[in-house]
């Protein structure tokens, strides 16, 4: 790998340009960049300190300002100031979608916490099925771009490239620069952004036309694209990385990216409402946790830490959400915890993102697994271009496809066949056809959705 350096910041004053004395802005994003590289080589047990010295100081203001946590931090045994261990985090109850959506302001700060400056608000997409609202305060975002930067640092990206992201966005358009992130550090290429619903022979002609060196997209979409790529014989010129958000990322597509287009996919894993949960390592596809950021659980059926290489839930506790705060949040995902990482970093290692709990398949008797039946391009049934599993009872599945010339009907009994198979239960399945299966309002898509209320 060629050496990479750190780019000359912008100056903000006049003639200064080396070295550069940059604005406030920018001053504090790198000097949250210096302190993030030193962090990241600690031990485990040094982060786990620092977190749980600043896991007190969330749990202080919490008790004292926040209504809803007042009683429920002191029933779990929390006296403001004490100091915070593993043990007492253990105490601490779960906080679940539901319990936000119930509590509303009682979860607000009383009075509004404007000490990290300027309050927003904001709601999730609602693809688990339950949207949340939520407050942010200014400070939260400095934290947000500050790791955004350390991605990029990771992945040793040229910031004169250009930048295209296919995803949710309000309108088609351009920039001058990547985004806040960046902007007021570096002097970076310029970005172009398309909306998530342009069809995609449209999406191709604009790759084709933009040529960026990185491109930002769903994973399904990152899929689609490379299939079509692969199958029409086009590649995108000029393009160095694949990076994907805000849906699951399958090996099978890193393998399919490195075939289209001998690219690297990298993935990132963050929510709205928390901020950076975990980036993929720069050496290997597992991910690090962004212990500077949260303090991330993944547990058992039994609310046990998991040991590496077990599944369990993502428990979350956002480490400088003061307005509203979030103390061990049920995320709502499910991953598989790994080993520590060869690269040396002390951050935790999650291997794999598994997904929502409303991706899960749930059996007649009680189970619930994860469906991995890939409908595409299956040798014996041609013309499958995209599907979608919706779970209506335990007993009944609707299969939506969007299907080419190739595909007829009269395959409808072999796929049965190969769906239950892969499905290991032999569902009363309906077929659904579409042009084009639609993505969510936020411009998501999920392969299998189980939409059976939960007990």
């Amino acid at each position: 790998m060629s050496q990479w350096t750190f780019p000359v910041p912008r100056t903000a004053v006049s003639g200064l340009k080396f070295p550069a004395v940059t604005d406030d802005r920018a001053a504090h994003l790198l000097a949250l960049q210096f302190q993030l590289g030193q962090s990241e080589w600690w031990p485990a047990e040094r982060l786990r300190a620092e977190q749980l010295r600043q896991l007190g100081e969330v749990l202080r203001h919490a008790s004292s300002a926040v209504p809803y946590y007042r009683r429920r931090l002191a029933t779990a045994g929390y006296r403001a100031g004490q100091p915070v261990t593993d043990a007492l985090l253990s105490q601490l109850p779960l906080l679940t979608r539901s319990d936000i959506q119930k509590a509303g302001a009682a979860l607000h700060s009383v009075p509004a916490f404007t000490a990290h400056g300027q309050l927003s608000s904001g709601e999730t997409s609602g693809s688990t099925g339950s949207p949340i609202s939520f407050l942010s305060s200014a400070m939260e975002q400095l934290y947000w771009n500050a790791f955004t930067l350390r991605e990029h640092v990771w992945h040793r990206r040229d910031f004169a490239a250009k930048l295209g992201g296919i995803r949710y966005t309000e309108k088609n358009g351009s920039a001058s620069g990547w985004g806040p992130s960046t902007n007021h550090i570096f002097a970076t290429g310029p970005s172009a952004a398309l909306r998530i619903d342009t069809p995609l022979p449209r999406q191709v002609e604009w790759l084709l036309k933009e040529k960026p060196g990185y491109l930002v997209s769903y994973a399904s979409n990152i899929e689609a694209l490379a299939r079509d790529s692969l199958r029409r014989g086009w590649r995108p010129e000029g393009l160095r990385e694949v990076r994907s958000v805000s849906e699951t990322v399958r090996p099978e597509l890193r393998s399919l990216v490195r075939e289209a287009w001998g690219l690297r996919l990298v993935d990132m894993y963050s929510a709205k409402e928390a901020g950076y949960l975990a980036l993929q390592c720069p050496d290997h596809d597992h991910y690090h946790v962004q212990e500077e950021n949260v303090l991330l659980e993944v547990l058992d059926g039994q609310g046990r830490p998991c040991a590496p290489g077990e599944t369990g839930r993502v428990v979350v506790t956002a480490l400088h959400k003061f307005a509203m705060p979030l103390i061990r949040y049920d995320i709502g995902d499910y991953a598989i915890l790994g080993e520590p990482c060869s690269c040396g970093r002390g951050l935790g290692v999650i291997r794999e993102i598994l997904g929502r709990t409303r991706n899960m398949m749930r059996l007649p008797n009680g189970d619930q697994r994860w469906p991995l039946c890939d409908l595409v391009h299956q040798p014996d049934v041609p013309g499958v271009m995209q599907y979608q599993y919706i779970q209506k009872t335990l007993e009944s599945i609707e299969v939506h496809l969007a299907v080419d010339a190739q595909f007829s009907r009269d395959m409808e009994p072999r796929l049965t066949e190969i769906i239950h198979a892969r499905l290991g239960h032999p569902f009363e399945l309906t077929y659904v056809y579409h042009d084009s299966i639609p993505r969510s309002a936020s411009g998501k898509f999920e392969d299998f959705r189980c939409e059976i209320a939960e007990a």
